[in-house]
């Protein structure tokens, strides 16, 4: 039997382990239980992918998306591992073949959606073969307090009882304290070994900016950061509703970006077609619900947009680290407004759950909230959120041009005495952000004028700065915890905090609006698909056309044929045998056996011409 650094090298092609890898590896393959929290693009495939060919039967791979398994599986059996898949847009007949391989031990990897591995028929098939292992994907889906819960991976706690000799891993992309207690407790990993990597992901550029037509900044982003070299890039753009993303990807293809929408509302083959294009296109921007993107593998995505607030940082971590998996410059943007806190926190007071949980999910949505309004590196700051601390980092919006800031406690106290007045001095009148703003610049209307509110002292006390400047600080003093939204209409409350400004006793700053960073003003690097130039530059694109034909013939993404990187090095090593080929990272003995001739051939005709 191979052991695990015979099986990095022949099959994955590689001669190291990264981080923790060999470690998580190694407590796997002894028999032991793991807790791996590990950025995307970390590796954590390898983690249970290697254990799953050296240990004796056939590992098990909860994934919770059916529509990646039939890539994922395809990219495994280009290494000539034995993997398959089990879910529901198979055939009777293909799913008898699989269970067949299964129980004559014939597999390796088989992938399950939690949905069926909970259902008493699959426990019971299972039970009849040799499990080696039983790997638990996306693991942050069973914390009920996270941003993705999905009810069936509950019942992924009682593996333990089931198979208890079995070694379980659980992982993820992203999970703070408390969701990384609850898949501990969930799913009955007490005994197992925790592994917590850096949750820094530096290539990747935060940049987050005020919403000023939302729809025009996106495009403006996207033709500055979204072409290289005239050629389109691909990314993902996130919205919250489906009549916005659908209103979105209209208005992008009306301006020349190819843009396709995705969300719950299509059917089945409609996000299976989109889901293919994404994967197997470059240059494609899929418009998109929250719903779209876990578990996607596709390591060229340059950009991630969202043009409405996520509802945690949790969330908005795991969404843009769908950027740039290859580790090349990419960028996370968005656009945010305080209609979207409003908006945000109605769905949460809708919610069904008890008061406990809504306030939980008020207290993700503050921090997220906190983040946008930060005057500080963005990167120290979201990462603080799950217990990392750093230096600042060089290279999102904050750090590249830190914003001013100002002494707001007079400008804060004129806010927060209006809401006072109104509920005085008017038998308990509330009112949102917009109609505060009127009256402090002294705006005359019908509402205003209905109501006598220009009779309050307060009433034009504010013409020093513009409508724009006192929406800036009113969504500041929401995330300093000093206004709160209330109830369906957003109308704005003082908080326990207030009182403390309106007396004096504490001193308000707020972040000046800054510009927007253009496209070449901030000298980041480029966000191409290589970083090669000269000789090694053409050799790259020559190879990455070979990899296009290949990968449409087998109607496979790209990336299972050959990743950018393992294009880079063929093109700086320039291998002219079969056993060079063999030393270049990314091709191990199955890849080498079916690519081998013709990669030699492309660089070979490259040289001669």
């Amino acid at each position: 039997m191979a052991d695990q650094y015979e099986v990095l090298r022949t099959v994955f092609g590689y001669e190291t382990f990264r981080g923790d890898q060999e470690e998580i590896v190694a407590q796997v393959i002894g028999g032991g239980d793991a807790v791996v929290l590990m950025p995307t693009g970390g590796g954590k495939s390898l983690c249970y992918q290697i254990p799953a060919l050296v240990r004796d039967g056939c590992a098990i791979v909860v994934s919770p998306l059916i529509a990646l398994m039939a890539d994922q599986v395809g990219a495994l059996q280009q290494l000539g591992v034995r993997a398959a898949y089990l879910n529901s847009t198979q055939s009777f007949e293909q799913r008898i073949a699989v269970e067949e391989a299964y129980l004559t031990g014939e597999l390796d990897l088989l992938y399950v959606a939690p949905e069926r591995l909970s259902q008493p028929q699959t426990r019971e098939f299972l039970s009849r073969g040799t499990l080696s292992l039983i790997a638990i994907d996306e693991a942050h889906c069973v914390s009920q307090w996270g941003h993705d819960f999905r009810p069936d991976y509950l019942a992924l706690g009682d593996l333990a009882q089931l198979w208890p000799d079995v070694p379980r891993i659980a992982l993820t992309a992203t999970a703070t304290d408390r969701t990384h207690r609850e898949i501990t407790e969930r799913l009955h990993l007490g005994g197992a070994r925790h592994f917590v990597a850096s949750f820094d992901r530096p290539n990747i550029s935060y940049r987050i900016e005020p919403k000023d037509r939302p729809q025009q900044q996106l495009l403006e982003f996207i033709r500055a950061e979204g072409f290289d070299d005239g050629v389109p890039l691909t990314g993902i753009v996130y919205a919250l509703s489906r009549k916005s993303v659908e209103k979105i990807a209209k208005f992008l293809c009306a301006n020349g970006i190819d843009a396709m929408p995705y969300h719950a509302g299509f059917d089945a083959q409609t996000r299976e077609d989109t889901l293919r294009r994404f994967l197997r296109e470059d240059g494609v921007v899929v418009v998109a619900t929250i719903a779209f993107g876990m578990g996607i593998d596709k390591p060229d995505v340059r950009f991630v947009a969202h043009l409405d607030l996520p509802k945690s940082v949790e969330g908005y971590y795991q969404e843009t680290g769908r950027a740039g998996r290859d580790g090349l410059p990419s960028v996370a943007w968005m656009a945010y407004g305080l209609a979207d806190v409003v908006q945000q926190r109605r769905l949460i007071d809708s919610s069904d759950g008890d008061q406990a949980h809504r306030m939980a999910q008020g207290r993700l949505l503050d921090s997220m909230f906190a983040l946008c309004e930060t005057a500080t590196c963005r990167r120290v700051q979201l990462l603080r959120y799950f217990g990392q601390e750093i230096a600042p980092c060089g290279n999102c919006d904050t750090c590249l041009r830190p914003p001013a800031t100002w002494d707001g406690t007079v400008a804060a106290q004129k806010v927060l005495s209006t809401v006072w007045r109104l509920d005085r001095e008017f038998g308990g009148q509330r009112y949102g952000a917009g109609h505060l703003v009127d009256i402090l610049v002294g705006k005359t209307n019908a509402r205003i004028e209905q109501f006598g509110h220009d009779r309050l002292s307060t009433y034009g006390i504010g013409t020093e700065l513009d409508q724009a400047g006192w929406r800036g600080v009113i969504r500041q003093l929401i995330a300093q915890g000093l206004l709160a939204p209330r109830g369906e209409y957003g109308v704005l409350a003082l908080t326990e905090d207030s009182r403390a400004v309106l007396s004096g006793e504490r001193t308000v700053t707020f972040r000046e609006e800054t510009q927007r960073i253009r496209s070449g003003s901030s000298g980041r690097p480029k966000r191409t698909a290589t970083q090669l130039s000269g000789d090694d530059g053409a050799l790259f694109e020559a190879l990455r056309r070979w990899r296009a034909a290949v990968a449409k013939e087998a109607d496979a993404p790209a990336y299972t044929v050959f990743s950018n990187k393992t294009l880079e090095a063929l093109a700086q090593l320039r291998p002219g045998s079969a056993d060079a080929l063999l030393e270049v990272s990314g091709i191990g003995e199955a890849k080498a056996g079916k690519y081998g001739e013709d990669v030699l051939a492309v660089i070979a005709d490259f040289e001669s011409a």
